[in-house]
């Protein structure tokens, strides 16, 4: 078997560098950079992942250029530390401390454990560590020209946007890149309208005992809509219980002109597992993206969202619920980032954190560039702590470049106030009944905004038993 590029690399470093490279101090130099050679850990997890995946879908282009791209940017980035401004709050040091497996495809038979197949209505499409199974997926009914499946599936006529171009990331997304084994690809045509929404189902179904042995996948969905295309996206992330695994996730939005994507996505998983997950999107002309999340499940928890309107008259918004308990991190980086005229975009961000030893981070940035005037922009982000030393870190950023907008954010972190209670109090709400309401309708301004009742209330309901566990509702 052919040796792989990160294990030719060990043999001779000059193999994925420029000519002009020079070596010093286990530094390179590319250019007039010099940047480190990598960590070894990096090196090491790198390389697992990508004998896992080397004998996939070899004969396609654009995994390929994928792969070699990100196994590039593996050396320009090593493991994050508290020292890195993107991790400054964020601590992930148990993940290297961890023994780290590749999932591998099973023939066993899958145990969902109760995960339910799909939304009533809804096309659905289940990925299993990674893969998508089709013996999982109901499909069936799809508009003419729209495809749905892997790409290892794809007509040879459909042409996916560069996928190495979409990866601006960090190094999670880039080794997301070398251990994809499969993508999954949503395309919508010109004009084509979905009547039924599309539930994507992420499940887990390896995993170690405990935190000191996880088993990594790195599932990538690929969802480009045509001009004046819509549909709706349900991303519902799950796995087995009492299992440790890490889901490494990337999921790219591409949206033509007049193109209209409603995006919710629920992060459910188990107490034991580690969430990362990028979200690339990019906006044409006249295009709309609305983003509704919530996420409570998982040891940690994070999502890196980057929007980038390429044309005039855009319209964003997102909005997002955090719920933070016993031992968990959750936390959510964004950026938006507008470069023409009349954008719009409204950012909502809420977290509730439950109990001293849990967190929640929140750095959002939204960039308005010289040329996008007229833009309207808003963000707020808002958190209540309800336990001691339970611990929130907020960092809103709003950079204004042109010079005739309207933006504003603001952030705001507290406990319940003793004021608020009075006033159910005043009114003959007894105080449970009203710590109760105040609690959970601090989080449903956010879930209220799922567009199907269905998935609506399934949130509503997994928000209150974990409230209710935690002690902050009786």
């Amino acid at each position: 078997m052919a040796s792989s590029s990160l294990q030719q690399w060990k043999c001779n470093p000059l193999l994925l560098t420029q000519p002009s490279l020079t070596h010093h101090s286990g530094r390179r130099r590319v250019g007039n950079a010099i940047v480190a050679l990598g960590d070894p850990f990096v090196l090491e997890l790198a390389e697992k992942l990508e004998e896992s995946a080397s004998s996939n879908n070899l004969k396609n282009k654009s995994l390929h250029r994928l792969r070699e791209t990100c196994t590039e940017e593996v050396f320009r980035r090593p493991w994050p530390s508290a020292k890195d401004e993107s991790f400054r709050f964020t601590d992930i040091k148990f993940l290297k401390q961890s023994k780290i497996q590749v999932s591998e495809p099973l023939n066993s038979p899958l145990d969902l454990q109760g995960l339910e197949n799909g939304r009533p209505g809804a096309y659905t499409i289940l990925l299993i560590d990674g893969l998508l199974s089709t013996s999982h997926s109901h499909t069936a009914g799809l508009p003419h020209g729209v495809f749905v499946g892997s790409l290892s599936s794809l007509p040879d006529d459909y042409v996916l946007p560069p996928l190495e171009a979409a990866d601006g990331g960090d190094l999670f997304s880039s080794l997301n890149g070398i251990g994809s084994r499969d993508l999954g690809v949503v395309i919508v045509p010109e004009g084509c309208k979905l009547e039924r929404p599309l539930h994507v189902v992420y499940y887990s179904q390896q995993g170690g005992d405990d935190l000191q042995s996880l088993c990594v996948s790195n599932p990538r969905l690929v969802v480009v809509l045509g001009k004046g295309a819509e549909m709706e996206i349900v991303e519902e992330f799950r796995g087995a219980a009492n299992k440790s695994y890490w889901t490494n996730s990337v999921l790219h939005v591409s949206l033509e002109e007049k193109a209209q994507l409603c995006h919710s996505f629920v992060q459910l998983q188990n107490p034991c597992a580690v969430h990362m997950k990028w979200t690339f999107v990019q906006q044409g002309t006249l295009s709309s993206y609305k983003l509704v999340e919530t996420s409570s499940g998982g040891r940690l928890s994070r999502h890196n969202l980057q929007i980038q309107q390429l044309g005039p008259d855009t319209v964003t918004e997102v909005s997002t619920f955090h719920l933070a308990g016993e031992n968990q991190t959750q936390d959510l980086h964004s950026k938006i980032i507008l470069n023409h005229p009349r954008g719009y975009s409204r950012q909502l961000h809420k977290c509730i954190v439950t109990h001293s030893s849990a967190h929640a981070v929140f750095d959002g940035n939204v960039k308005v560039n010289r040329h996008a005037q007229l833009t309207d922009a808003g963000q707020l982000s808002r958190s209540l702590l309800l336990a001691p030393r339970a611990t929130v870190n907020v960092k809103p950023n709003l950079q204004i470049v042109a010079d005739d907008v309207k933006c504003s954010h603001g952030a705001a972190i507290s406990d319940l106030e003793e004021d608020q209670l009075f006033y159910f109090q005043a009114r003959g709400v007894d105080a449970k009944t009203a710590r109760n309401a105040l609690v959970f309708s601090f989080g449903a301004e956010v879930m209220e905004r799922f567009p199907d009742k269905y998935l609506r209330n399934k949130v509503e309901n997994d928000v209150k038993s974990l409230l209710a566990a935690a002690g902050a509702i009786r």
